[in-house]
């Protein structure tokens, strides 16, 4: 990858760099989820606000929508966080111990 590309690391960090700075997430699957978490309660917030008003009651709505659309993805979220595929190595000796995920 490039010098300024993201970095996976074997412990499930992924870095990016930043001119001199590095930004680097751990635990991906929890950031993930606590994004969505986050987009969750903007839309509903929004979504309660345009609905006040009659002119932007359909938005609104739309957003209420959204909102409960990714309340259904975070069991994704949360099962893909409990079943990992990992990348199998066969030329590998130990015959695919998955240490490199995806």
């Amino acid at each position: 990858m490039s010098p300024d590309g993201p970095t996976s690391a074997d412990d499930g960090t992924v870095g990016f760099r930043i001119g001199h700075a590095e930004l680097v997430i751990r635990d991906r699957y929890e950031v993930l989820s606590i994004a969505n978490d986050i987009l969750i309660g903007v839309w509903f917030l929004v979504g309660s606000v345009l609905f006040f008003f009659s002119s932007t009651a359909e938005i609104g709505t739309a957003l209420f929508v959204l909102g409960s659309i990714e309340m259904l993805i975070r069991p994704g979220i949360r099962l893909a966080r409990r079943i990992h595929l990992k990348r199998l190595h066969p030329e590998l000796a130990g015959g695919g111990s998955g240490s490199a995920d995806y």
